[in-house]
Formats: structure tokens, sequence, C-alpha cells
């Protein structure tokens, strides 16, 4: 019988370690004691709690999702107001959040760990909502295929956002160039790649010097 330490139980149920201490005083779960009296917990007593529905008081069970394309992004705070934003939205609808996933990449990227996260606990029937910011948050391209996924698993995405940020373009040039410089890499190879990814960097720089001096022009 494999047992966890009270640290991997609480990130496999998505909780704080004090969680599991306050719901083994209030009866709710029972760990195995070490002869050191340290706590450890047993899979089938976890999956037991899970399934039990005692740790939702009655109310809908959610995850939430954030993303950032790039490290500066993150350490400029964003993926923190992002999480924060949508712990609110949680809070004001009075939903219980099982687990908070978050992702530092292109929303091109398929193999995301969070997003991983997100698609395993939804095909495990552990959560009924799925929050985002915006639809790109989850996926730029495809979002149809994952939104039918999670349906199929009876998860529904709430976007709590209609207006998306004012980088939204610089993170779609960005993702624009990386597909740009895949396939071009492909055709002509490394150096080849690279030449056709500086023409499309100056010809984007281009349109918009163009489109800022029309909008000079017209004010």
């Amino acid at each position: 019988m494999e047992l966890l330490t009270i640290s991997k139980a609480a990130k496999k149920l998505g909780v704080h370690p004090n969680s599991l201490r306050n719901w083994e005083k209030r009866g709710l779960i029972k760990p195995v004691r070490l002869p050191g009296g340290q706590r450890r917990y047993s899979m089938d007593e976890l999956n037991r709690l899970l399934q039990s529905g005692q740790l939702t008081d009655g109310r809908e069970t959610v995850v939430l999702y954030v993303r950032v394309s790039t490290k500066k992004q993150a350490d400029a705070g964003n993926l923190d107001r992002q999480n924060e934003r949508l712990r609110q939205y949680a809070r004001e609808n009075g939903f219980t959040i099982r687990a908070e996933f978050t992702d530092v990449a292109s929303g091109l990227n398929q193999k995301r760990r969070g997003l991983a996260n997100v698609l395993k606990l939804a095909e495990q029937g552990e959560y009924k909502k799925l929050i985002i910011e915006y639809t790109d948050r989850l996926a730029r391209f495809g979002y149809e295929y994952i939104e039918r996924h999670l349906r199929y698993r009876g998860v529904e995405i709430i976007v709590i956002a209609e207006k998306e940020p004012e980088d939204v373009n610089s993170e779609l040039v960005r993702d624009l160039l990386a597909i740009v410089t895949t396939f071009s890499a492909r055709l002509y190879g490394a150096r080849g790649g690279r030449r056709v990814r500086q023409g499309f960097r100056e010809l984007i720089v281009g349109v918009e010097r163009d489109e800022k001096a029309k909008k000079e022009s017209n004010d």
C-alpha cells in the first residue's frame, strides 16, 4: 500500500497541508501514524475523501488555469494577477477551488504541464468547471477541440473576461514568428529559417509603423 507524506497528499488533493490537519480534527480523514508520530496518507483514503463529496460542502468544484507567454510577463506579476482575478471570481460565485494550474509558455506549446494536469483531472472526473480569463490562455489554436474534450468529460469552461489584454497582439506576433521559423527551417534549413524569420520581423515592423502613421494622420 502506497503511503504519502502530508505535503504530497496535499498536492494530490490541490490543497494546503493545514487543510489535511483540519480535516483530521473534523474526522473527515484518518492518516496512518508512523512510530515517530509522522502522518502518512494512503491513496485509498484520499480517493475515498474525494469521492465522498465532503470537501465541497455542496458547492461546485472548479479548476483555475492561467498562462503567460514569457518569463518576463511572469516576473512582472502578470501571472499572479491573472490567478487572483480567477480566485476572486470563484469566491464571488461560491465555487470550491479544486486546484490551480499555471504555465509560462506559448499558447502553441502542446506540452504544457499545467494544461496536461487540467486534462488529467477532467478525465478523472474531479471537477465540473474550468475557469480561465481568455480563450487564448487555454490555447492559441485548437481551443474548440479542447473545449469539446472537456465537455465530453462533463467539464464546462467559464471565460470570465470579454476584452483581451492590450499585449495580446504582441503575443500573437511571437506565436506567428514561431510558426514561420519552424516551417521555414524545415523547408530551407536552420540558416534559411533565420533569414525568413528576420524578414518576417521586418515586415511586421513596417506594418506597425504604417498603422501608427495612419492613426496619427487621422488624429
